[in-house]
């Protein structure tokens, strides 16, 4: 076990968490070498496991991600835009490969992780599933075939606990379109229609967000056009599917020159 490339999971107690710490222990090509959580929280200084009630893990919660991160070779984080951008600095100076499923990063932010990932590689997606990055393809795909009298709409659900919107799937799916266009998405990006709008404006790539229940993730394009619509959907059924991405990314990246990476990358997409 020795051997294997340590993984530290940081928002250890989250949902999200929780299911990258199961996916790395029951992983034969990963170890679980640290866990990570904010400052007061009531894990720290517990043994993972016990806080877990699976039994004595070896492992201590903790929240000093500098020691945390030393010695390990890749950090899971799906937490939050300020915290990411902490751990990015970290990671880097640890020397380990950072995979990154936060979303709702500003432009400040951005250019933060950007600068870490000149020490170190760091894999960033919003969506870490399959399914999704090859509908990013596909989208791209069929925006560039169809010209502006298709109105595009991205439209995606998610739980009722979910803090951004829309989120960073359907932004990936929005640049994937625009891309596909030849044109920048922060041009034709419409987010608000309330009241008296007026008409769709030509060229437009629309967000329409749902929030409710305990909804996994829910993704759609649709092309909308003179006679017909075309419609791309995936629907995600449980959320282990973007933790095993996220190890996938994290065993990928061993070795890897520093720079940012993508889920596309990962899967050689």
């Amino acid at each position: 076990m020795g051997d294997l490339p340590g993984i530290v999971v940081t928002g250890a107690s989250g949902r999200m968490g929780q299911m990258l710490i199961e996916t790395v222990r029951q992983s034969d090509r990963a170890r679980l070498a640290g866990a990570v959580e904010r400052q007061g929280h009531d894990w720290i200084g517990q043994d993972l496991g016990t806080c877990l009630g699976t039994g004595e893990l070896g492992v201590t919660v903790t929240d000093d991600p500098a020691r945390a991160f030393d010695g390990a070779q890749a950090v899971l984080d799906f937490t939050a835009p300020a915290a990411t951008v902490a751990f990015a600095r970290t990671a880097a100076r640890a020397g380990a490969a950072h995979v990154i499923g936060t979303t709702g990063f500003g432009d400040e932010d951005l250019v933060a992780i950007a600068d870490a990932a000149k020490e170190t590689a760091i894999v960033r997606a919003g969506n870490m599933s399959l399914g999704v990055n090859l509908l990013t393809m596909l989208v791209r795909k069929v925006a560039a075939a169809l010209d502006e009298d298709y109105d595009i709409e991205v439209v995606e659900a998610h739980h009722n606990r979910k803090v951004d919107a829309p989120s960073g799937t359907a932004l990936m799916l929005g640049e994937a379109a625009a891309g596909g266009r030849g044109v920048d998405l922060s041009e034709v990006s419409d987010r608000g229609r309330d009241g008296i709008t007026g008409a769709r404006r030509k060229g437009d790539i629309g967000f329409a967000v749902i929030r409710g229940g305990g909804i996994v993730g829910e993704h759609e394009v649709i092309f909308a056009g003179p006679g017909e619509r075309i419609t791309l959907r995936h629907v995600a059924d449980d959320r282990a599917l973007f933790a095993r991405g996220a190890l996938r990314a994290a065993l990928w990246a061993q070795g890897r020159e520093p720079g940012e990476y993508s889920m596309l990358d990962v899967l050689g997409l």
